[in-house]
């Protein structure tokens, strides 16, 4: 088996760069966290409150496309990304074979209190609304796992696990 390449992908608030984390722990793979692939341009734009376009995105889709596409075969690599289009995501996929989504969604409410609470980031909560009228939910044919953000990380990322049928280090 290659080793493992995943997106863990969502609107903001829930749970990516955690779940993400975990499961690059748990695998023995390196996490590259998508935020920090963001041209400066974007970070301003999101921290003024608006939303980002396709042509936006555009850059930092290549950026982790990129990172993608440097792997050898023997490398893994869990990234956290919005990856909010299918459009996205089929850029992304070009990149590098055998790469698996995890679409962490859940509740407009908890999304939103989960932005409240978050400090030092420069995504504000206003922001959620234009990426839940943004997103479009992975369709079938994508075989993307869906989870729900009401389990805790740690359960999520053994529910990862289990249905990729992924064995960590």
């Amino acid at each position: 088996m290659t080793a493992p390449r995943l997106i863990i992908m969502g609107v903001s608030g829930c749970g990516k760069s955690t779940v993400g984390e975990r499961l690059a722990q748990r695998l023995g793979v390196p996490f590259l966290e998508g935020d920090a692939l963001h041209p400066p341009h974007n970070v301003a734009l999101m921290a003024a409150g608006t939303p980002l376009t396709d042509n936006d995105r555009s850059d930092w889709l290549d950026a982790i496309a990129a990172r993608l596409s440097a792997l050898h075969a023997d490398e893994g690599l869990v990234v956290s990304c919005s990856a909010l289009k299918r459009i996205y995501r089929d850029r992304l996929r070009r990149a590098t074979s055998d790469l698996h989504f995890v679409h962490l969604h859940g509740d407009h409410a908890l999304l939103a209190a989960r932005l409240g609470q978050r400090q030092g980031h420069y995504m504000p909560p206003a922001l959620l609304a234009s990426q839940l009228d943004t997103l479009e939910i992975p369709a079938p044919d994508e075989g993307a796992l869906s989870l729900d953000i009401a389990e805790p990380a740690d359960r999520l990322v053994a529910h990862i696990e289990h249905h990729l049928h992924l064995n960590h280090a």
